[in-house]
């Protein structure tokens, strides 16, 4: 466990925040989840789902292994505990607004006075500058609308559409475990913590990096095409004699690929043919090109076809649902699932970090947390005596 002995305090909800709280705990850190009374939004993300569905996988995924507080803030007693718990620790991660953490006394500032080696994160819709700074931001607003991602990602003549849950949330969790243990590091080196920040705006743009620093430089991009205007024709996705999708993406430079590709779809006829002669004939002539091999693999099952695209070498992969990607033999042999406790004596498998770290890959992850379950057992360790801790929860500062 890389973080054993690392406290992380997490006054947070939703996803981006807990899920980089949950990273760290994955890695051995203590996390403690403070809770508002009504607790984290995401607690009930399946409130409204089918009765037959048991169970949160949304919120337990980023709240695995977590002990959970309620504390309400508004109260003197419920603040005093927020900040004496940051005080004794390593992490404080939070995405509540700079102004509601201003008030309260929790802002960076209040926190180091008494803890100068914190290493405070901030994660935010818009950053912690500018105009729209103190704006509320979800994944779908600030990184997936603002950042540009959505219409980049929506070909031309198309409308856009929705992001799928957690979509760039979790990619900010991944920049802001980042940015915290490149905190940790310097603290180790000046005995000093520090604030360290995330958003998801920009974490959106530096997802769309490689498109965004052409517009920076030239003034413009291309548009997303439509499979049948693809720019490169083999560089997309065709369906096999069942109907399964697959990917193709060659390799840049050279026509290699492109011969491989026809022997693969049994029409090698398309490499002597004048439409197709240059990768400038076959741009020219893409919905043509995309037609004749959309053609030849609807003759094709899909085993014979994965088997020449291996056999080739190419680069290729299955389009695959989650229902494939649950079953797929290579998502569990590369270690990308945890098995988590369900609280009756099983476990049951979630996405796992995207890091692994051989020789300390933790098999098993306890449950998340019900609503206020170690509240006591916080509080007590933080020194309030029983008759103190009964007090807080008769005034409502604890839960």
């Amino acid at each position: 466990m890389l973080l054993r002995g690392v406290k992380v305090v997490e006054f947070a909800s939703y996803i981006a925040a807990p899920a980089a709280a949950c990273m760290l705990g994955d890695w051995g850190a203590d996390v403690i989840k403070v809770e508002r009374p009504g607790g984290d939004a995401m607690r009930a993300a399946f409130a409204d789902v089918k009765s037959e569905l048991r169970g949160n996988p949304t919120f337990d995924m980023d709240n695995r292994g977590k002990r959970a507080v309620v504390l309400d803030i508004s109260k003197p007693e419920g603040r005093d505990a927020l900040a004496k718990l940051a005080a004794d620790a390593d992490v404080f991660i939070t995405n509540v607004r700079a102004g509601a953490l201003k008030r309260a006394g929790l802002d960076y500032d209040a926190l180091k006075a008494a803890n100068p080696r914190l290493v405070y994160a901030m994660v935010t819709g818009y950053g912690l500058e500018g105009p729209d700074a103190h704006k509320p931001g979800f994944d779908v607003t600030a990184f997936w609308a603002r950042s540009g991602v959505a219409s980049m990602t929506t070909p031309k003549g198309m409308d856009p559409f929705m992001i799928r849950s957690g979509f760039g949330d979790h990619i900010t969790a991944l920049s802001t475990v980042a940015a915290i243990m490149a905190g940790l590091f310097d603290r180790e080196r000046t005995g000093q913590g520090r604030m360290v920040a995330t958003s998801l705006l920009a974490s959106g743009v530096y997802t769309m990096g490689s498109d965004l620093s052409v517009q920076l430089k030239f003034g413009r991009v291309a548009s997303m095409r439509t499979r049948d205007q693809s720019i490169n024709p083999i560089a997309n996705m065709f369906k096999s004699a069942e109907g399964r999708w697959f990917l193709h993406n060659p390799r840049g430079g050279g026509s290699g690929d492109w011969i491989k590709f026809c022997d693969v779809a049994a029409r090698p006829d398309l490499v002597d043919d004048e439409r197709f002669k240059t990768g400038k004939d076959r741009r020219a002539n893409s919905p043509a090109l995309i037609a004749e091999l959309d053609m030849a693999f609807a003759d094709l099952p899909f085993e014979e076809i994965a088997r020449r695209l291996d056999a080739a070498d190419l680069v290729w992969s299955p389009l695959q649902t989650p229902a494939d990607v649950a079953a797929d033999p290579q998502v569990a042999a590369s270690g990308v699932l945890v098995q988590v406790e369900d609280g009756e004596g099983g476990t049951y498998p979630s996405p796992a970090a995207p890091m692994r770290f051989p020789g300390a890959d933790v098999a098993v992850r306890p449950r998340s947390p019900t609503l206020g379950e170690h509240t006591r057992q916080v509080l007590a360790e933080l020194g309030y005596e029983a008759e103190a801790i009964e007090a807080m929860y008769a005034e409502g500062a604890a839960a």
